[in-house]
């Protein structure tokens, strides 16, 4: 094993985890064949050995963390709640009450607690679930890597010299070197899906509306939704239900537990919506899921793109420089002058700029052309139930080749390259799922997605099942993870 590149290529002795899923540590504390305090203690453990190495927490929350799972262990929590004992990381985008939001922004670094949680948030404490900190993201998310200036960068337990994905880098990191059996993830534009494929995790990305309310939407589009990266399909499975909204405008799915037997019409896009093909390992990747796919029975066919490729790329991050430009807005305010490099990073920065330099109404009509893409997307599944892609144009990227700190020109054009596949289901607020069917040779994860309309979350959990069945990933274990 080498663990200063994080890669090992051992074969597997079986198929079976090479650790407990939360489902399993859940059952194990219900039943008190183990203890929640030796859970907990387990996982502060791990945290604080691994840490230094990957830089995936933020904010410690270890002596709450274990005051919680005493409790539950004595009898004065709920042992019935779904994850009740079970350590978890939220992402540090969400207020957690008691815990300081930094963002990843060293505008942030001086606030203090949070008085207050969102809703979303207080479905992982009715779940049960002990938090033991919050993990590392970009600053407020912008980009496919965590490495912001305010802290270290999260690195890849696959390979240390390799990025762990953004926005939830430090939760995909962490779940994947086993901290954590699962963490929470949000995702505005790829970043539960883009983590979860360079970590070899499941990641799925639900509709939008489908969970209780958390951060407050951009003003100019609803792009972000909440849920989580795990290692196994059924714990996320598990979570989807017990936190969806029951009473949301689209119909709740429920626990889904198990593969579906519906045969699906599949389309196949290799390509990204800017028509570049993947690095040759991520379309080995997408291309062997195809052939998986019709082994167990499913119709695949070529598909293309239902948008204007260039168009839809600069109307994208015209609504992404909204986010920035209201962000900065948000920092003078708190600080009292403009902005500058001491505070906010230079592509948030440049990102801002973009917004200042659209035309009179020029935001306006981006969004409207988002809206008539979404609704070509929609359209898309008259045809198919699911789209098979990439998630990214290349294997995890070496740390520093998408940093914020990389000039805008080499960064624009590395971006173009690297993320081109997960945008549009954010326009349509549509369910879309990283799942880890592919390493290269040299042992790196490669997720392969798989998307549905909007609503169609259970088609994608039931196949996500198909797919864990026929093709085991839970064994893999990355060089750098628990003892």
């Amino acid at each position: 094993m080498d663990t200063r590149h994080g890669l090992t290529a051992a074969a597997p002795a079986s198929e079976a985890s090479w650790t407990p899923d939360a489902t399993e540590i859940a059952e194990r504390i219900r039943t008190r064949a183990v203890g929640a305090v030796e859970v907990v203690e387990k996982a502060v453990r791990d945290a604080e050995a691994l840490d230094p190495a990957l830089g995936v927490l933020v904010t410690a929350d270890f002596d709450r963390a274990l005051d919680k799972a005493r409790r539950l262990d004595q009898g004065e929590a709920d042992k019935a709640a779904p994850f009740a004992g079970v350590p978890f990381l939220v992402k540090d985008l969400n207020d957690y009450a008691g815990l300081p939001t930094r963002s990843g922004s060293r505008s942030m670094l001086g606030q203090p607690p949070a008085a207050a949680q969102d809703a979303y948030c207080d479905a992982f404490d009715r779940a049960g679930l002990v938090v033991i900190g919050k993990s590392a993201t970009p600053e407020y998310g912008f980009l496919p890597t965590t490495e912001p200036v305010a802290f270290p960068p999260t690195r890849n337990p696959w390979n240390l010299e390799r990025s762990s994905g953004g926005s939830s880098g430090g939760a995909a990191a962490a779940t994947a070197a086993g901290v954590v059996p699962f963490a929470h993830a949000n995702d505005g534009g790829g970043s539960i899906r883009i983590p979860a494929s360079c970590c070899g995790l499941f990641g799925l990305k639900p509709s939008r509306h489908r969970m209780p309310p958390s951060r407050p939407p951009l003003r100019a589009l609803d792009l972000a939704v909440e849920h989580c990266v795990s290692r196994s399909v059924r714990d996320s499975a598990a979570l989807f239900a017990a936190t969806e909204q029951a009473n949301g405008p689209l119909p709740a799915v429920g626990m889904v537990t198990g593969p579906g037997s519906r045969r699906l019409r599949v389309g196949l896009v290799t390509e990204t919506q800017l028509g570049v093909q993947p690095d040759p390992e991520v379309r080995a990747g997408a291309e062997a899921a195809a052939r998986l796919m019709e082994s167990l029975g499913h119709q695949v066919e070529p598909a293309q793109w239902p948008t204007n490729g260039p168009v839809f790329a600069l109307d994208f991050l015209a609504v992404w420089a909204s986010a920035a430009g209201e962000l900065v807005e948000f920092v003078a305010q708190a600080v009292g002058r403009q902005p500058d490099e001491t505070l906010l990073e230079p592509f948030t920065l440049a990102l801002a700029e973009l917004l200042h330099g659209l035309p009179a109404g020029g935001l306006a009509q981006s969004v409207a052309r988002l809206d008539a893409d979404a609704r070509a997307y929609d359209r898309w599944f008259d045809r198919y139930d699911v789209i098979l892609s990439p998630v990214l144009g290349k294997p995890p990227a070496p740390l520093g080749w998408v940093a914020p700190t990389v000039s805008i020109p080499d960064l624009t054009e590395r971006l173009n390259a690297y993320v081109g596949y997960t945008t549009l289901h954010n326009v349509a607020g549509a369910p879309s799922m990283s799942v880890p069917l592919h390493w290269t040779a040299d042992g790196l994860p490669v997720g392969v997605q798989f998307a549905a309309r909007a609503g169609g979350e259970r088609t994608l959990l039931e196949l996500a099942y198909e797919l864990e069945a026929a093709q085991p990933w839970a064994w893999r274990r990355p060089g750098v993870s628990v003892g």
